[in-house]
């Protein structure tokens, strides 16, 4: 019977991961860049992902709408995972893959940003939404890991958690969003008007 790793085997996992991490720093700083740009210029967060991932997208969108840490307005963020009814009509009438793709069709804008959550780079319905993203002029931003799947070269810009294991990836993720909004965060919204 294959055994668990230990708390102490999964931090030390973490630890090498985040460390490798490292080299990506000016991927996430330009992928930073264009969402606080998007958002200056009156533009829209637009994220997605399954399971975990979907966490994630949420995660993010919510810190923009409420606020992360520093008092400032309400920024503009759809989480395409959050409504229910949208993702099962669409699930029903279209198919699962097109769950995030007709969101982008119907709330997206050129100049909005898409972040598109995806551990293994190949799951239909993000590759679909990145796609309808593009031809309509939304800047994309694939999160993903292990050798980046099928989504990798697809975007505007990509980070590529380099791990296999998903749970490593998606706590990276974390890290990355966090970035971001520390950057958002410490813009002067006051004087943007949106």
């Amino acid at each position: 019977m294959k055994k668990s790793p230990t708390f102490g085997q999964s931090i030390l996992e973490l630890i090498d991961v985040l460390s490798a991490s490292n080299a990506l720093e000016e991927q996430v700083k330009r992928a930073g860049d264009a969402i606080l740009q998007s958002l200056q210029q009156g533009c829209k967060l637009l994220t997605c992902g399954n399971g975990g991932s979907a966490a994630d997208a949420l995660h993010l969108a919510e810190e923009l709408v409420g606020r992360y840490k520093m008092e400032r307005r309400g920024l503009p963020a759809i989480c395409f995972n959050a409504d229910v009814t949208a993702i099962t009509c669409i699930g029903n009438d279209y198919g699962y893959d097109h769950i995030f793709e007709r969101q982008v069709e119907a709330l997206g804008k050129p100049g909005d940003v898409l972040v598109g959550f995806t551990t293994s780079g190949n799951s239909p319905n993000i590759i679909s939404a990145f796609n309808r993203a593009k031809a309509a002029g939304i800047i994309t931003i694939f999160l993903g890991g292990k050798d980046g799947g099928a989504a990798k070269g697809l975007c505007d810009h990509e980070i590529i958690i380099p791990s296999f294991t998903t749970a490593r990836i998606q706590e990276v993720h974390t890290v990355i969003l966090h970035q971001w909004l520390e950057e958002i965060d410490i813009t002067d919204w006051n004087n943007i008007k949106i």
